[in-house]
């Protein structure tokens, strides 16, 4: 039996009003999420990764809109599966049911998303109190608990300790802390290892893949990052100007990729066993998304771009396993184009060094 589907969400449309117009930022996302795996979203900043997982908690800015689309959650309520459209809820009911309860986040910066003035132990608590009116006491026990789980030392003077007590890797590890306390049945992590150091790093993420397997919870993991992504993920999800444009599990994508952009990413990882000190970068700009976007919005970047992405957006072909690619070089019409002679040879040395 295959894992329990928690989350769907389907031909996403967001849009943020400006002074100089309309921003289509999130156009058509389709994406799913199982029970106990990690799915993690890629792309450039501005693709849309922090945007669509705002939608998902309710939490867009004032000037932001849904214009179509919807996000089905299922989660488990006394005993029976429960299935409800996001994009539905009123804000208290959000706020009421799932943010925080069944839905909860890791923000990037653990300095900016903890309260200066309250301590760490009182930030923990505060979500079991307000969703399960749990008592101080069972409330702290638990809180202990969790500041154990992830790893935090002497968790009974941490408790009482304020952010500025502890450095940037503690303070992360708080905010999952927090996350976690009402035991949710989908974590989202936007980028939460930027700004820490690579050794600090490494232990986040080996926490995050540690507490899955014991509660398995559901990750979203949104990152540029794509060392980050082979260490963590599952499934991969790759975002350019608003869109979904290849997705797949995480050796499809990093062994098989088939979208230029995909490459262009792939190609920009530093290679450090490498003498060569040029290091590939995409060139161009991502499309202004004021103005409608005609055809395939990667097209002006792209050397490989056919006369028919000046004027269709590809869809979304199927092309073997979960590996889906929006591109008009997927068709069976198209000329063959295969990817650059040196991410070939860097997909080669990965899979001969066990990347995976």
């Amino acid at each position: 039996m295959g894992r329990r589907k928690v989350l769907s969400v389907r031909d996403l449309e967001i849009s943020f009003a400006t002074s100089s117009g309309s921003v289509s930022a999130i156009r058509g996302v389709r994406l799913d999420l199982y029970e106990g795996e990690t799915l993690a979203i890629v792309g450039e900043s501005g693709s849309g990764k922090s945007v669509t997982t705002k939608a998902i908690l309710g939490i867009l800015s004032e000037n932001g809109k849904i214009e179509k689309g919807s996000i089905q959650f299922t989660y488990e309520r006394d005993g029976e599966e429960v299935t409800r459209d996001l994009t539905k809820l009123s804000d208290q009911e959000m706020q009421r049911h799932i943010r925080g309860k069944r839905i909860a986040m890791v923000f990037q910066d653990p300095m900016t998303s903890l309260d200066p003035t309250m301590t760490i132990g009182r930030q923990i608590i505060e979500g079991m109190q307000e969703h399960y009116h749990t008592s101080f006491h069972e409330a702290k026990e638990k809180a202990i608990e969790l500041l154990e789980l992830v790893g935090i030392t002497d968790p009974e003077k941490r408790f009482k300790q304020y952010p500025h007590q502890l450095s940037g890797g503690m303070r992360q590890r708080v905010v999952i802390a927090i996350a976690l306390a009402c035991e949710p049945e989908v974590l989202i992590c936007d980028e939460p290892t930027t700004a820490l150091d690579v050794t600090i790093q490494a232990k986040i993420l080996r926490l995050l893949k540690e507490i899955q397997q014991k509660t398995n919870v559901a990750i979203i993991f949104i990152t540029h990052d794509l060392g980050v992504v082979a260490n963590i993920a599952d499934y991969v999800a790759v975002m350019y100007a608003g869109k979904i444009i290849e997705k797949g599990s995480v050796e499809e994508i990093f062994y098989d990729p088939r979208h230029p952009y995909t490459w262009g990413l792939l190609s920009s990882i530093p290679d450090l066993e490498s003498d060569d000190e040029y290091l590939y970068t995409i060139p161009g700009t991502p499309p202004n998304l004021l103005y409608q976007v005609e055809g395939d919005a990667f097209a002006p970047r792209n050397e490989f771009a056919l006369n028919i992405d000046y004027r269709l957006d590809p869809p979304m072909y199927n092309v073997g396993g979960k590996h889906r690619v929006s591109t008009w070089l997927a068709d069976a019409r198209a000329p063959k184009v295969e990817m650059p002679e040196a991410l070939k040879r860097r997909i080669e040395k990965m899979k001969k060094g066990g990347c995976f």
